[in-house]
C-alpha cells in the first residue's frame, strides 16, 4: 500500500455508530467497514439490529450490534464497557443518532422541544463522555458528530432541530478545544439533502420540494449516501489528526450559494 493511502486505512481500528440501522449511518457505518474499522452500532430495538446486520452482511461486512438508548448515560457507560469487553476499545465515535420533529414553534409543547434537544444534543455529549476515557487511555481517538446544514441555517418548523444542531456544532468546537491535548479530534460532518427511504416520496419528479432541492443545489442533485463515505473516512483516520473542531458539509455547494437567479438555467 502506498504511503500516502495508508493515512485513511482504519484496519485495527475500533468503530462505534449511533443511530446506524439505516439511512446515512447505515452509510458511514458501512464506509468505515469497508476501509478496515471493526464497526460496531447501535438501536433502540433488537429487531432493528438483526435486520441492520442482514443488510451490512449481505455487502459481505461483519457488524456487531447492540441495543443502547444513547439519550441514558447509564446505558451508554454500559454500551461503551461491552464493546471494550468483545471488540476492544473505541478508536472512532460517530455520534448519529438523532430525531427531527417538523411543529411550527408556536404550536411544539415543551416536552416534544426537549426530546428533540436531548436526542440530538445531549446524547453526542453523552456518549463523547462515555468514550473519552478509553481514547485517551489509548492516545488518542476520532469523534464525529453528525450535525447538519440546520447547523447554520433556519427553516420554517424545524426549531428544535436546528436548536440542536447548532448547539452541536458548538459542542463540537468546545470538545475539540478540551481534548486537543489528549489527541482527540472532534469533528462534525454535515450533510445536506440526500436520496434516502425517508426522502423518496417528495423525491419524485413534479413534487415543488423536489424541484426546489435539484434547482437550490449547486450540483443539481440530491446527495447519495455513498457520498458521504470519503468525508467519514478522512475525519476518522490518520488524514485528519491536525483537524479539529470543525464542520464539513456535504451538501453539493447549497450553503455556499445564494440560489439561483429566477432566469438562470
Amino acid at each position: 500500500m502506498h504511503e500516502a493511502m495508508k493515512l485513511f486505512d482504519l484496519t485495527g481500528r475500533v468503530a462505534l455508530v449511533t443511530g446506524a440501522t439505516h439511512g446515512l449511518g447505515m452509510a458511514m457505518a458501512t464506509a468505515l467497514a469497508q476501509a478496515g474499522a471493526t464497526v460496531t452500532i447501535c438501536g433502540r430495538s433488537q429487531e432493528r439490529i438483526d435486520n441492520a446486520i442482514s443488510q451490512y452482511a449481505e455487502k459481505g461486512l461483519h457488524v456487531k450490534g447492540y441495543v443502547c438508548n444513547v439519550t441514558h448515560e447509564d446505558e451508554a457507560l454500559r454500551l461503551v464497557e461491552t464493546i471494550r469487553r468483545e471488540v476492544g476499545i473505541i478508536d472512532i465515535l460517530v455520534n448519529n443518532a438523532g430525531i427531527i420533529k417538523r411543529i411550527p414553534s408556536h404550536e411544539m409543547s415543551v416536552s416534544e422541544f426537549e426530546e428533540v434537544i436531548t436526542t440530538d444534543l445531549t446524547s453526542p455529549f453523552i456518549m463523547s463522555k462515555a468514550v473519552f476515557e478509553g481514547m485517551r487511555e489509548r492516545g488518542g481517538g476520532k469523534i464525529i458528530n453528525v450535525c447538519s446544514m440546520m447547523s447554520e441555517v433556519a427553516r420554517d418548523t424545524v426549531t428544535a432541530y436546528a436548536a440542536a444542531k447548532g448547539g452541536l456544532k458548538m459542542l463540537t468546537k468546545n470538545m475539540a478545544t478540551e481534548w486537543a491535548r489528549y489527541n482527540i479530534q472532534v469533528n462534525g460532518i454535515g450533510p445536506g439533502y440526500f436520496a434516502t427511504a425517508q426522502t423518496a416520496p417528495i423525491r419524485v419528479d413534479g413534487h415543488p420540494f423536489n424541484e426546489f432541492i435539484i434547482k437550490r443545489t449547486p450540483a443539481g442533485r440530491w446527495g447519495n449516501p455513498e457520498d458521504l463515505g470519503g468525508t467519514i473516512i478522512f475525519l476518522a483516520s490518520l488524514a485528519s489528526d491536525f483537524v479539529t473542531g470543525q464542520v464539513v458539509y456535504v451538501d453539493g455547494g447549497i450553503l455556499a450559494c445564494l440560489g439561483k437567479a429566477a432566469n438562470e438555467e
